[in-house]
């Protein structure tokens, strides 16, 4: 079913054991346009600490209790990497945090989620896979040299969901509007498409953009093309 992420804010995260915290963001990939990690605050359980959630751990959503079950604990949660989500997450923080949980990494696959279309379809294979190329990515010594071909460690393509609201939308003839939305679907957790609002030339009205439309995303100025 599709979603919009803007009406998942503040889902209450449960754990086994209790309730981790609520939803506060979304990181999504711009080359596969997928959600890879939710960011929930903690709370005071954990000082406000904001922490990653992968699709890989999560249940089906609940609207009516707008929860989200996870398969993980808070014990787990606790002793987590402890990843700056106000910092850019970059390809070494990810291995860390997918090694940690026991899960494989989701790209260089042929599906969304590497071995699959599903996040849950793949999980409790990749801990060697993530922990292998984790070793493989830090450098040996500080005159080491990245292989050739091989995705630097500090490389992300992980932007914030809420990074993306208000961004322009051009069309080839010129402005549509801005983003107001995404649109998610809550099974394969791909952004399916960004909701536009289009009131600065066809007030009251809001249309959808397949992320397959889009030529460029111009992250300095914040449109989207």
């Amino acid at each position: 079913m599709l979603r919009d992420m803007n009406d998942l804010d503040g889902y209450a995260v449960n754990a086994r054991d209790g309730t981790i915290g609520k939803v506060k963001d979304f990181y999504f990939d711009d080359e596969a346009w997928a959600v890879r990690y939710l960011i929930v605050d903690t709370g005071s359980w954990l000082s406000s600490r904001k922490v990653l959630i992968s699709p890989m751990s999560t249940g089906k959503l609940d609207p009516n209790g707008k929860v989200l079950p996870v398969s993980i604990t808070k014990e787990q949660v606790k002793n987590s990497p402890n990843i700056d989500t106000d910092k850019p997450v970059s390809r070494q923080h990810e291995l860390e945090y997918l090694g940690y949980y026991n899960y494989p990494i989701y790209w260089g696959g042929a599906g969304m989620w590497g071995g699959g279309a599903y996040p849950g379809m793949v999980t409790g294979v990749g801990f060697d896979a993530a922990s292998a190329e984790y070793r493989h990515a830090r450098p040996q010594d500080e005159h080491a040299q990245p292989v050739q071909g091989q995705r630097e460690a500090h490389d992300t393509h992980l932007r914030s969901c809420k990074e993306i609201m208000k961004y322009d939308i051009e069309a080839s003839d010129g402005d549509i509007g801005h983003v107001h939305g995404l649109l998610l679907d809550d099974e394969t957790w791909a952004v399916r498409y960004l909701i536009v609002d289009t009131s600065n030339w066809w007030l009251g009205h809001k249309a959808l953009i397949a992320p397959q439309w889009i030529r460029e995303m111009r992250w300095s100025d914040k449109t989207v093309k």
